[in-house]
């Protein structure tokens, strides 16, 4: 435990203090997000916040963290590098979003192939398909989670700490190790993050969370229970960005759009915030959400077969029954009954 506080603390540290750099520089870099009819934002706001949770990270991880296990992060290490650099990349000049895909299916695969793969047939290859959606689906879900100030940065914040209060209670040191430090590096950003952000944290932040929590995942074990109830551990954790997604994808696909190529403001968080909610009480809405899964994932580990597929069946009704209710009136970017009734308020 003393461990995993000193990686959590130094990379706390680090964020914090490296954050308002990152700030600074990236207007002389060039890394700025301007306003558009999509964005909730109205004046430009540096988008370099990455880098210094990236920074954050792999320091408190070589600075604290145990030598012994440090060549066993490197393929973890080097697959979060990867697709960190390519979301640089992507922030300040662009790419197409089938060059992004090919990439991270390359961090995926160096995962897969040393040994940081998904394990639920005896035959690994089987495994191989389930593996890249993981990866690939839940690093980009935090990615398209990132459209509000503090919401990214704070669920990867509520996820991590379940994820190293489980691999704590089970022995684990590298999964806690990496939680710990992902942990302390989005909680530092977060305090200039927040809403009113002040910085945000971009595609290199935002692909580098998600590729990292989609490597925690798929490291978390545990012995004391079956495969076929533990996989549910960390698809619950991480239930809000598959949730978001999913209605996201659902929407778009619905009104004909192309779910890659056409962002707006059909998320979660907008929808709550045309509902009646204030983006601050939004965001914090979500990380109760998340919260309230974690609960269940740390129920779900000490879950018999029947307990745990019972939860899971009761989730995917009420996700079901929520995607159903959020698209219902839904016009793109505003509930049309909301709207009229402001209307007529207004007349």
């Amino acid at each position: 435990m003393t461990n995993y506080f000193l990686i959590f603390a130094s990379a706390l540290v680090i964020a914090f203090a490296g954050t308002p750099l990152a700030r600074k520089l990236a207007p002389k870099l060039g890394f700025m997000d301007y306003p558009s009819p999509r964005k909730v934002h109205s004046h430009p706001i540096p988008k370099l916040g990455g880098v210094a949770i990236y920074g954050a990270f792999i320091l408190a991880i070589f600075l604290a963290g145990n030598r012994f296990y440090i060549p066993q992060l490197f393929s973890i290490l080097l697959g979060a590098t990867i697709v960190s650099f390519m979301g640089i990349w992507d922030d300040r000049v662009g790419l197409r979003p089938l060059v992004k895909l090919a990439v991270q299916i390359i961090a995926a695969l160096l995962l897969y192939f040393t040994g940081v793969r998904v394990q639920i047939f005896p035959y690994h290859y089987f495994n191989l398909p389930i593996h890249l959606l993981w990866v690939v689906g839940i690093t980009n879900a935090l990615n398209l989670l990132d459209n509000m100030d503090g919401l990214s940065s704070g669920v990867a914040v509520v996820a991590s700490a379940f994820f190293l209060l489980l691999a704590a209670m089970n022995g684990q040191y590298l999964v806690g190790a990496l939680a710990a430090a992902l942990l302390g590096g989005c909680l530092g950003f977060l305090f200039y993050n927040f809403n009113p952000a002040t910085i945000f944290m971009g595609d290199s932040g935002s692909l580098f969370i998600g590729f990292v929590l989609a490597a925690v995942g798929i490291k978390l074990r545990f012995p004391q229970n079956i495969p076929a109830v533990t996989w549910m551990v960390p698809v619950l954790i991480l239930g809000v960005p598959i949730f978001d997604t999913t209605l996201v994808v659902i929407s778009r696909l619905r009104r004909g759009l192309n779910p890659l190529t056409n962002p707006g403001k059909d998320h979660l968080s907008h929808r709550l915030v045309a509902m009646g909610l204030s983006k601050r009480e939004a965001v914090m809405a979500i990380y109760l959400i998340s919260g309230g899964l974690g609960l269940l994932a740390l129920f779900i580990t000490q879950a018999s077969l029947a307990e745990a597929w019972t939860i899971l069946g009761l989730l995917a009704v009420i996700a079901l029954w929520a995607i159903w209710k959020l698209e219902k009136g839904w016009q793109g970017g505003s509930y049309g009954t909301i709207v009229h009734k402001d209307k007529r308020q207004e007349h």
